[in-house]
């Protein structure tokens, strides 16, 4: 295997885990500003107050996303136990 080969691998999986880890983790960003703007309007000081609301984001865009996010995991696993027998050199 060559190096350009495992570079290729190791790219490929780390866009698979970028495009993977996405939806959660915008999710939980998207609701983290809009209850901080919130708490900054209204000047509620409670730190404690946007920890639930990004958990709920992020549990519902799992449960939404699931689908999305296993494909995305398990065709890169396919490919990548399909293309084995082509990457293994022989001794």
């Amino acid at each position: 295997m060559t190096q350009d080969r495992v570079i290729d691998i190791v790219g490929n999986g780390l866009f698979t885990v970028l495009l993977s880890a996405a939806p959660p983790l915008l999710m939980g960003l998207a609701v983290g500003l809009t209850v901080s703007i919130f708490q900054t309007v209204t000047s509620i000081q409670e730190q404690t107050l946007a920890f639930v609301p990004k958990i709920v984001a992020v549990l519902v865009s799992l449960i939404i996303f699931g689908p999305f996010i296993l494909s995305n995991i398990t065709g890169f696993f396919n490919n990548l136990v399909t293309n084995l027998p082509n990457l293994v050199v022989p001794y």
